[in-house]
């Protein structure tokens, strides 16, 4: 049975492309770039070549970005780097639809006696702009706000968020691990300070990110050791990885937008058949500001994880905003915050398509999905009152 992987907001695959240019640095390649010797230190050029393919993705300069460990790494540096370089401010504004990297973190600072605003969203899951408005002030450190959701894929307004935070002199970091790769991104118009992106969303391997820091911007490193990273990031660089993240964000570079139409025609095939073809169903989030592979349905009566495991059966891969699935006890944060109702929330499924996904696959899943809701719906007891 082949596999019919759409969850790719969790993890992708690695580009083969990508892979062939890793290989050499975990065989013969194998040299310590900060080594005196040759034989070590001919890797740091490579290095060098994958920021700058990073940097060209973004619209930064290769100075301006700092290899990391991971999204979440990435995330934790820029809050942390912002209150230790502006300790006399206590506070830090997000959402409430954030990444845990982000939401936890914040939650960490506020037992270490921050101050943390929780901006609400609307029905669609955009950023309450007024609220957000109310919420700054004088003793407001950073901003830190997601680009694009990792569960509906709902974009935040950042060009007009930065130029409010610009003439309040307020930093602003955004989390864009969902959305680098598969919408622009031009840090020489967006008024970003800091900016987080991981190499396994887009087609890199695992254990691999980078943090974007505007220059001029007072940073304060996370991990401190060596002289890595310019002194910025200590740890042996993990030349592999790192240049598999190079070539990746050069080949997202030199295809996104036939991507970006070629991912937003198969969403919206998949998303119109199984609105018409299952009852009870829906979108949630905002459906005109959203990422072009991401569909986050609700179907009623009918808990998400039972559809998870049906779906499993027939090879086909999602992720659902229910408990279980995500190790959570606690149904998904993001969907309530926009007010999602119980009975939408428990019936979640995201689907999350790439570049690799075909037109045969989401056939194959148009057909299947209707009849295992109407299946799912008789079983259960919700289902068959509604029914």
């Amino acid at each position: 049975m082949n596999t019919i992987y759409l969850d790719n907001n969790a993890t992708t695959n690695i580009a083969p492309e990508v892979l062939q240019e890793m290989l050499p640095y975990l065989k013969e390649m194998y040299g310590n770039p900060s080594s005196m010797h040759t034989f070590g230190g001919q890797l740091h050029r490579r290095v060098e070549e994958a920021r700058a393919k990073v940097a060209r993705l973004i619209g930064a300069e290769p100075e301006e970005i700092i290899f990391t460990s991971c999204g979440t790494e990435s995330d934790n540096t820029a809050i942390m780097s912002a209150a230790e370089s502006l300790p006399q401010k206590k506070h830090i504004i997000t959402s409430r639809v954030e990444h845990p990297a982000v939401l936890n973190f914040c939650k960490h600072l506020a037992r270490k006696g921050y101050r943390i605003t929780f901006v609400p969203v609307d029905k669609r899951g955009q950023l309450n702009m007024d609220e957000f408005r109310k919420t700054l002030d004088d003793g407001t450190l950073i901003v830190s706000l997601m680009y694009a959701n990792n569960e509906t894929g709902v974009i935040f307004p950042l060009m007009e968020i930065g130029e409010m935070l610009k003439e309040r002199g307020i930093l602003f970091h955004t989390d864009a691990v969902q959305a680098a790769g598969k919408i622009p991104i031009d840090l020489k118009k967006f008024p970003v300070d800091m900016l987080s992106l991981s190499g396994h969303k887009l087609h890199a391997p695992k254990g691999v990110g980078a943090l974007y820091v505007r220059k001029g911007t007072r940073f304060s490193p996370y991990i401190i050791g060596g002289h890595q990273e310019h002194g910025r990031r200590a740890g042996t660089e993990n030349v592999a990885s790192i240049v598999g993240l190079g070539k990746t964000c050069e080949l997202a570079g030199e295809n996104l937008y036939n991507e970006m139409t070629y991912l937003k025609a198969l969403r919206n095939k998949l998303e119109t058949a199984l609105l018409k073809l299952c009852p009870d169903a829906r979108v949630n989030g905002d459906t005109e500001n959203r990422l072009p592979n991401t569909t986050n349905l609700s179907f009623e009566y009918v808990e998400g994880e039972a559809i998870l495991l049906r779906l499993n059966e027939f090879g086909i891969c999602a992720s659902s905003g229910s408990a279980c699935t995500s190790g959570s006890l606690e149904p998904s944060h993001v969907l309530r915050a926009m007010g999602v109702p119980a009975t939408a929330i428990h019936g979640s499924i995201r689907f999350s398509l790439s570049r690799y996904n075909t037109e045969e696959e989401i056939g194959k899943v148009i057909e299947i999905m209707p009849g295992l809701i109407k299946e799912l719906r008789n079983l259960s007891p919700y289902g068959r009152q509604k029914l």
